[in-house]
């Protein structure tokens, strides 16, 4: 076996019982806190950031001990990443999220998203790929950058990121920053009867700390939807161009459905006059969703997959023990705008033809920036896209991070793929740059994802040796985990409606085996095999000896995938290591 070495004025929703004195009391706490909000300005200044870690991943372990009010803080607010989205909260309806509660505590805030230019994105799959992308273009160029994304891998600082290389926000600086406003945030829950999130809290800091900074230009990923997310308050004056990238069927219930429904909530973000960038493919009723909204808002459109952009992936090859590909981007539009760049040979470390249509879409925003009078040049656009990596997302291990999670022979890639079509991508993705390669997945996903469709890609996609299916805990509850027995029973049954015969213990004539007798009968009967081990550990130990007794000559692939959440576990052992 071989081996190888990511200005808004405040506005108020419908009144309802109790809202005009909850409005009375608002505007006595916003006079009161006036005289804090200038003390704050003058005492957060700028530079407050300091680079940490490396480009690889943060500490998560060093911010305990500094960040442990603001966590405390955090951990007792409403968190649905946790506890999962209502149904419909995020459409834009009466059961949709309330963003006059975002905007009142942006007012006691001194309304920071006003301050600076933003690029908002949103969409299924793709946002952080572009935000990363679009990010990395502009700091190319000398732009002060912020960056706004979600959810985080090992520590909440990844979230927010700022200066010149795009390092996530120090540990003093949002601690810093959390006890000058923690009066504000206080008030900000009276007045909300308690009822401010996670998630609209850390988005407020956020754009408070992009304000402090002085940032030029702010690349903002929508949470859920766009319409009524808690990102979604900047006004036409304050956006420059929105983005969204892909349509697919995630978050449904949350989102009112369909897939109809979903592009509707999601080209909420779409303002008055300013240009939205589409990314897709998308379906063509889906494209008109978007393009109508796009009409009545007065808003140009860019198709990132227009057939003018003629953007191609040349070949797969390696550079210092890691893999890139060598991509051909050419865009040349007419309608709307017209735009055009030509770059050969880019080479992207975000691999697949999902990344080069990410790359793409990004591209295409920084052109309607410059459109718009931003500074950027072809080759900082080239320089952007080539400096892009991102945690989670085709991250190949280093051999010494393989050895420290006992892989040591074994490729190793870690995806947070977590849908049908990123499963796809992610199979196609290893199909062209190891075609030989012998494949063994470990999975683990929450419990609101398609679990049998992202079985069935993965099955299908590709020659799959082995998969472990394993569990990983999700905003640090297991109350939205998929339990590793279920995961295998889902499995099991895409492998017979495809007609894949597959090996595994709940098979009443294996039930006695053990795991090593269960891979000689999968090698001897070439059929993938099936494991289930609850523990993360164990399931690392049931991959390697899948790798072993699989793999033989060829080169072993060990693919961590399934959910960010498990990416997290995988960096966090690393850390552990040392």
């Amino acid at each position: 076996m071989t081996s190888l070495t990511d200005s808004v004025s405040i506005t108020f929703s419908r009144e309802t019982k109790g809202e005009q004195e909850r409005m009375k009391l608002f505007q006595h706490l916003r006079q009161s806190i006036l005289t804090h909000r200038k003390r704050l300005t003058s005492s957060i200044g700028v530079g407050l950031l300091r680079n940490v870690g490396s480009r690889r991943g943060v500490c998560a372990s060093s911010d305990d001990a500094e960040l442990k009010d603001l966590m405390e803080y955090m951990n007792s607010l409403k968190n649905y990443e946790k506890s999962g989205v209502p149904k419909d909260a995020g459409t834009d309806s009466e059961d949709g999220f309330d963003l006059g509660r975002m905007r009142r505590l942006l007012e006691l805030l001194g309304n920071p998203h006003s301050k600076f230019k933003a690029v908002h994105i949103a969409g299924t799959k793709g946002k952080g790929s572009t935000a990363a992308f679009l990010s990395s273009i502009l700091r190319a160029e000398g732009h002060s950058v912020g960056c706004y994304t979600s959810p985080h891998i090992q520590t909440i600082r990844e979230r927010i990121s700022m200066g010149r290389f795009g390092e996530p926000v120090s540990a003093k600086a949002l601690r810093s920053l959390f006890h000058r406003i923690k009066k504000i945030l206080d008030r900000a829950m009276e007045v909300e009867n308690g009822r401010m999130s996670h998630f609209e809290v850390l988005t407020a800091m956020a754009f408070t700390l992009f304000a402090q900074e002085n940032v030029g230009i702010a690349v903002i990923e929508a949470g859920l939807g766009g319409a009524r997310d808690a990102t979604n308050v900047i006004c036409s004056s304050g956006l420059a161009t929105s983005v969204i990238t892909t349509i697919g069927e995630e978050h449904l219930a949350a989102l009112g459905g369909s897939l109809e429904s979903i592009a509707t909530a999601k080209s909420g973000i779409i303002k008055h006059g300013r240009p939205v960038v589409l990314g897709g493919p998308f379906l063509p009723h889906i494209e008109h969703i978007l393009r109508d909204k796009a009409f009545l808002m007065s808003s140009p459109v860019v198709l990132a997959s227009d057939a003018g952009n003629r953007s191609k992936i040349n070949g797969v090859s390696m550079l210092n023990g890691r893999p890139f590909q060598s991509c051909d981007i050419v865009i040349q539009l007419e309608r709307d705008l017209k735009l055009f760049i030509e770059l050969l040979d880019v080479k992207l470390y975000m691999l697949g033809t999902h990344q080069l249509q990410n790359a793409v879409t990004a591209t295409c925003a920084a052109l309607c920036l410059r459109n718009l009078g931003w500074r950027i040049s072809d080759e900082c656009i080239r320089t952007g896209l080539q400096q892009t990596h991102l945690l989670g997302r085709s991250q190949f291990l280093t051999s010494k991070e393989a050895q420290a999670i006992r892989l040591s022979d074994a490729t190793i890639l870690v995806d947070g793929a977590h849908t049908k079509e990123s499963a796809r991508a992610l199979m196609e993705t290893i199909k062209m740059t190891f075609p030989e390669a012998g494949l063994t997945l470990v999975v683990a996903m929450a419990s609101d994802k398609d679990h049998l469709g992202f079985a069935r890609e993965c099955l299908s996609g590709g020659h799959v040796d082995g998969v472990v299916l394993t569990e990983a805990s999700i905003a640090g509850s297991k109350s939205r985990t998929t339990a590793a027995s279920l995961l295998r029973n889902c499995w099991i049954q895409a492998s017979k409606e495809l007609g894949i015969d597959v090996i595994h213990d709940k098979m009443s004539e294996h039930q006695d085996l053990s795991v090593d007798q269960l891979i000689c009968l999968s090698k001897l009967g070439n059929k993938p095999i099936l494991a289930a081990e609850a523990s993360f550990p164990a399931s690392l130990n049931t991959a390697n000896q899948i790798l072993r007794g699989r793999a033989g000559d060829r080169l072993g692939i060990v693919v961590i995938t399934g959910s960010l959440h498990i990416v997290s576990l995988v960096l966090a052992t690393l850390h552990h290591h040392g």
